[in-house]
């Protein structure tokens, strides 16, 4: 019996999931094993962005060693259709005043795009009940971005989601 493999994607097919999707994996170097965390991410078609709170477990193994894998999925509840994709590189955290600024706005645009519930506020430093204008003025989160990807996967099922 021959095993079958799922199929690749092709770039322009993970570039367009990565841009339509809004919450990823990162899988950090822990200490004995892999630490995963969820992440809100916004994509300018070239780098990942992600706010991360200034406090937890993820800050000590960024510090520690920036290299993670990142992986976005997308599928239907009861798996009949799928797509993902992994992203191998280095996190970076983000200090140009401008470039802050644009990736925080960016955030608050998709908030606002997506409809999300301001709860998902609580994941980037600040209170449901703050303004979401509050992401671009303040920095209470870091601001990290994906650079030096050295390996991509992306796999899909046959079906279109």
């Amino acid at each position: 019996m021959e095993v079958a493999k799922i199929p690749s994607m092709e770039k322009r097919e993970y570039d367009q999931l990565i841009n339509e999707e809004h919450v990823c994996r990162i899988a950090f170097k822990g200490d004995k094993y892999p630490y995963v965390a969820p992440f809100v991410y916004v994509f300018d078609g070239r780098f990942m962005y992600f706010l991360s709170t200034k406090y937890g477990k993820k800050i000590e193994f960024f510090r520690e060693d920036p290299h993670v894998s990142v992986e976005v999925e997308r599928y239907a509840s009861d798996l009949s259709s799928y797509r993902f994709v992994t992203l191998r590189g280095r996190l970076v955290e983000v200090f140009d005043p401008e470039e802050k600024r644009a990736v925080r706005k960016e955030f608050v645009d998709l908030i606002r795009k997506k409809n999300l519930s301001r709860n998902v506020l609580l994941a980037l430093g600040h209170s449901p009940d703050d303004p979401l204008d509050s992401i671009i003025k303040e920095e209470r989160s870091i601001i990290w971005k994906l650079v030096d990807v050295e390996k991509i996967v992306g796999l899909k099922d046959g079906e279109k989601i």
